[in-house]
């Protein structure tokens, strides 16, 4: 099957799969996702199968993206309580 998605689409499976799976691939590499989760949307998928998506490139080749839409890092003080509180352990 031969289909498309778009860059939007794109870029939201690459910011999934960051957040989800800590993969962190290249924008083009998160096609196969976009397009799966496409398929999801419009209950296309079939049923009782494995899917398996091939993810190749790494994030490292696209930096500037990978900067301008990540989050402000936390800054936590070197303290191990103040650490802990930052990761919701206390």
């Amino acid at each position: 099957m031969i289909d498309s998605v778009t860059d939007k689409e794109i870029l939201a499976a690459y910011r999934l799969i960051a957040a989800k799976e800590g993969v962190f691939v290249e924008p083009s590499s998160a096609a196969g996702l976009a397009g799966l989760i496409k398929y999801k949307k419009a209950g296309k998928l079939p049923k009782d199968k494995v899917i398996v998506i091939t993810v190749t490139g790494h994030g490292l080749k696209d930096i500037p993206y990978a900067l301008e839409s990540a989050r402000k890092p936390v800054v936590v003080p070197v303290n191990v309580k103040a650490a802990a509180k930052a990761l919701g352990l206390s």
